[in-house]
């Protein structure tokens, strides 16, 4: 069983962690500080420019001719510097092109997915509303059938990329007596008449990524802008975040390495020492306060090194065309707990340089709570995983 990357993965691996730690780094306090003004605009028209936009696409269709396996590898990356990065680049890849290049017609992977997959358009995901987040079948905005078009009507929530992206994967009702396969699926462009970008969410982290409310007023869609037939919509969205899991397991991955590596810095640099002290004095507790604070860096290293095998094993699941709903929903599930516990650790662990806002660790605890939360709350996986072991 093999274990690690191709070369032309890691080479891609190698280039993406250069540009994060350049590039991406400089641009972290920015987004930090700016508020609604922090969106990278300038950092995803360089990835589009490096060809990251579209890294599982191929080539034919504007995209950069990668697998899946290199696009996790981009994520997780991008993740260890910013995670408002890597999310920009997951929901545009995961959710916002390749449900695309999966069920759309030739017109649509050619005039949609190449502007997608080559960075000319962002995409996004519309399919959260106020009282439909987990509970997708819960969606209320409708899709009525005029001639050769729909009209859309009602409010998403929630929605990462919206104000950046060109693109919004969205979906309707087009028949409530049906229920979830009542549910479909349309593309619809940034400036249709109608379309309101609402509010721009403050979070808690994540600063750097847009996150809004949409309302849709009479938003006339053609059909030829209908992903897949009508009531295909719950079962794209659904097949999608399989994918948009994985992603987000990367990202939260990333989250975790970058936390515990400053948990390494802080213990272990300093023989005797103790984290939350610069002194070169041994701090009070002594041996085995230290003791313990190695035996929890163990256990955290452990957890990690787990998380990236289970992320890795989706997206070769994924790449390979298998059904990995329950390994998504384990990948996502362990990993984002993990991001939380270990980026938790180093605020708790670290003091001063944990808790004060100029240093990283509370940068990457608050960007790891919401991975316990989007792409499906950890309490869904729970349900979603043991649904499938009942099986």
């Amino acid at each position: 069983m093999e274990l690690r990357l191709t070369a032309e993965q890691e080479a891609l691996r190698r280039a993406v962690r250069h540009f994060a730690e350049t590039e991406v780094a400089a641009a972290v306090p920015r987004m930090e500080t700016e508020g609604d003004n922090s969106f990278p605009s300038e950092l995803v028209s360089r990835m589009a420019q490096l060809g990251w936009m579209g890294i599982p696409v191929p080539t034919e269709w504007g995209g950069a001719g990668g697998d899946f396996i290199s696009y996790i590898a981009a994520i997780e990356e991008l993740s260890r510097i910013s995670a408002a990065v890597g999310v920009i680049l997951s929901v545009h890849t995961s959710v916002g092109t390749l449900p695309i290049m999966k069920h759309g017609t030739e017109e649509q992977r050619r005039q949609v997915v190449g502007k997608l997959a080559s960075g000319q358009w962002l995409g996004a995901f519309a399919l959260t509303e106020p009282q439909a987040g987990s509970d997708a079948a819960a969606i209320r905005t409708t899709a009525s059938r005029g001639d050769g078009h729909y009209a859309l009507n009602g409010t998403k929530l929630f929605i990462t990329n919206a104000g950046a992206a060109q693109m919004y994967l969205t979906f309707a009702v087009t028949d409530p007596s049906l229920g979830t396969r009542g549910i479909t699926a349309f593309l619809v462009e940034q400036g249709a008449p109608g379309l309101r970008i609402g509010r721009k969410e403050r979070k808690m982290g994540l600063h750097g990524s847009n996150t809004c409310e949409l309302s849709f007023d009479g938003v006339v869609v053609p059909e030829t802008r209908r992903l897949g037939a009508e009531g295909e919509g719950f079962a794209i969205a659904m097949g999608a975040l399989d994918g948009g899991r994985i992603g987000i397991a990367a990202q939260a991955l990333g989250i975790a390495e970058a936390a515990l590596r400053l948990l390494e810095n802080g213990l272990l640099s300093r023989p005797g020492g103790s984290a939350g002290s610069r002194s070169k004095h041994a701090p009070a507790g002594g041996r085995g306060r230290r003791t313990a604070e190695l035996a929890e860096l163990a256990e955290l290293t452990a957890r990690v090194e787990a998380a990236r095998l289970l992320v890795y094993r989706a997206a070769y699941l994924r790449q390979a065309g298998r059904t990995c709903t329950k390994e998504a929903s384990v990948a996502k599930l362990f990993a984002s707990d993990t991001a939380v516990d270990t980026s938790g650790a180093a605020v708790r662990l670290l003091g001063r340089e944990g808790y004060a806002r100029p240093y990283p660790a509370q940068r990457l605890f608050r960007d790891a709570k919401v991975t316990q939360i989007y792409e499906g709350t950890n309490e869904i996986h729970r349900i979603v995983i043991g649904n499938h072991l009942l099986r």
